[in-house]
């Protein structure tokens, strides 16, 4: 939380003390700046008063440009320049959601500091686009040069792709050094991330598309998912169910996650209840599948060649491996003791 010298609520009870009555309704109603709260809509204040949506627009419009020429505004500079000297500690520019969490922990407040951001000429806002979220910025070319270096930071990422926060970060600070930005302490460069609607981290702390249900996992085959990568080797099912209540704290029954993990192609059964991650290069299908992908891709094979090949995709016993070759309908048995697929 950051600390400021001044009382957000005295501050803006003196910015609206200079207005006509209805003006000052308007935008207490508006911004959430009386004793209740919560924000209300044109529409909603248009009914209280008898007025169309827009007529209450044009109050609302007229409320924030009287404030600003108020003599209450001119004699509220020092606040403005410390609000200003924050933000610049912060990076110069970051989401509204960030900036607003950092200054205040209640909602009421937060709305205080936000019609102070309304009204100080100093604070730039940007509204949320296809790339960034609502931002405030105090420095127009530092802004736009920050968004670039987001953006060509987007590009590198697969939809996929889950990047460790020390590897993102590294990747960003490349590209702001390009851009010309001097470089700046993590915090801020994970407060620039947070700029990003295109980025998100998932809850194991791994950045990726937020689009990707790698990073907004929703169902338990996305949280079985990101356990299976977590440990980054086979698991039996109940093993990842068990990951699944002790990473993210959510219940998972054993039988729903093996029913969820024998549906979702991300997973390949490679042993008597054990799952593997298809990106991981394993075969799918049972032994036999497995046996007739080797051969294919690598020709005739000893006994021994082919138990090892399959044992880095399956984990089953040799036995298992030598009864499967057996099959004479697909395997066949060559003079040099070698294996190969039936013509």
């Amino acid at each position: 939380m950051v600390k400021v010298s001044f009382k957000p609520k005295q501050v803006t009870k003196k910015l609206l003390s200079e207005l006509p009555d209805r003006a000052r309704d308007v935008l207490t109603k508006r911004y959430g700046l009386g004793a209740d709260s919560d924000t209300q809509t044109l529409e909603s204040i248009g009914q209280t008063y008898g007025i169309t949506r827009e007529r209450v627009r044009q109050i609302e419009n007229y409320g924030i440009a009287a404030v600003q020429k108020s003599t209450a505004c001119k004699e509220t500079a020092p606040v403005f320049e410390e609000l200003r000297g924050v933000i610049e500690e912060l990076g110069g520019i970051l989401s509204e959601a960030q900036l607003l969490s950092l200054l205040a922990a209640d909602e009421s407040t937060k709305n205080h500091f936000f019609f102070i951001l309304v009204v100080g000429e100093s604070f730039t806002k940007q509204k949320e686009d296809e790339h960034f979220a609502h931002r405030w910025h105090v420095g127009g070319e530092k802004a736009k040069s920050v968004e670039s270096a987001i953006k060509q930071l987007h590009k590198t990422i697969e939809e996929d792709d889950l990047v460790p926060e020390a590897e993102l970060i590294a990747k960003l600070s490349e590209h702001l050094a390009t851009e010309n930005v001097k470089s700046v302490n993590e915090d801020v460069l994970l407060r620039w991330l947070g700029l990003s609607n295109v980025l998100d981290r998932n809850p194991l702390g791994e950045w990726g598309m937020a689009s990707s249900p790698n990073v907004r996992a929703k169902g338990i085959r996305d949280f079985a998912y990101l356990a299976v990568k977590r440990h980054g080797s086979p698991m039996h099912f109940r093993e990842v169910s068990e990951a699944i209540e002790k990473l993210f704290a959510r219940q998972a029954h054993v039988a729903t996650c093996h029913n969820e993990l024998i549906k979702d192609q991300r997973f390949v059964l490679v042993g008597r209840g054990l799952y593997a991650l298809t990106e991981w290069g394993y075969t799918a299908g049972v032994v036999k599948d497995v046996l007739r992908e080797i051969l294919k891709k690598h020709g005739p094979l000893t006994r021994d060649e082919i138990i090892d090949k399959v044992r880095k995709e399956r984990y089953v016993k040799d036995n298992t491996i030598v009864v499967n070759l057996q099959d004479a309908a697909l395997f066949r048995k060559l003079s040099d003791g070698s294996f190969a697929i039936a013509e």
